[in-house]
């Protein structure tokens, strides 16, 4: 039993180097190490249109674990200051303090020693890197609780998230309601405004100025993309 026990241990210890070479206006090797310890954490992905209630759901969750006294640093990318700098906020007005962040990296210098979780919003912002991140945190034990757009306003995977939602343990899937016609909406229509100079812009930080969740059926892709 014994003999078991020190062998389960070894391969625990034994660490598989993975790279994954992803587009990300250039290529980025990103390290996903497999867990040290068997009592590891985990990593769970909050995706979906605009206005589907991710940043609810993500602030529902983090509410939870504060109830129960648990530990939660919350992260956002630096660009986004469209309700408040230092709050992650919903679309619905909730809102809970965040520390901004403008390179993935910075997480692991701000980490405190008693954490036991990281909740990080609009993931799709960030670099590739933010899965090898997200990755270490979790083989550390933490639990890792991510919410992002999965596509962009052309109806493309967004940045890392697909990764995220592959690497992860657990992904919940956000719906909204289409304006169009009231069904169910898993896309986000960019308005076409005459006075948005970098309208075709992937990053274009807003809310429904910009922005309207649409249905397959409703959703017009821009025309570089309609085939």
């Amino acid at each position: 039993m014994n003999s078991q026990i020190i062998s389960s241990k070894k391969l625990a210890s034994s660490i598989l180097d993975l790279y994954i070479r992803i587009s990300f206006g250039g290529s980025f090797r990103v390290n996903i190490q497999l867990p040290t310890v068997w009592n590891s954490g985990w990593v769970e992905v909050i995706c979906g249109s605009m206005f589907s209630g991710k940043t609810e759901e993500l602030i529902r969750r983090i509410k939870r674990a504060q109830i129960a006294k648990q530990k939660v640093q919350i992260f956002k990318p630096l660009i986004d200051t469209r309700y408040s700098p230092e709050h992650v906020t919903s679309h619905s007005a909730m809102r809970i303090d965040a520390k901004p962040i403008g390179n993935i990296e910075e997480i692991m210098t701000f980490l405190e020693d008693n954490t036991r979780i990281v909740a990080i919003d609009e993931a799709q912002f960030f670099s590739p890197t933010i899965v090898e991140i997200t990755q270490r945190l979790a083989n550390r034990g933490l639990r890792v609780i991510i919410a992002g757009l999965d596509l962009d306003y052309r109806g493309i995977p967004f940045g890392p998230m697909p990764l995220l939602m592959a690497t992860s343990e657990f992904v919940t899937k956000m719906s909204a309601i289409c304006t169009v016609c009231g069904n169910t909406a898993s896309r986000t229509q960019r308005l076409k405004l005459e006075s948005l100079e970098n309208n075709n812009s992937q990053v274009l930080v807003g809310a429904d100025e910009f922005y309207e969740a649409r249905c397959r059926k409703c959703y017009e892709p821009p025309a570089e993309v309609m085939v």
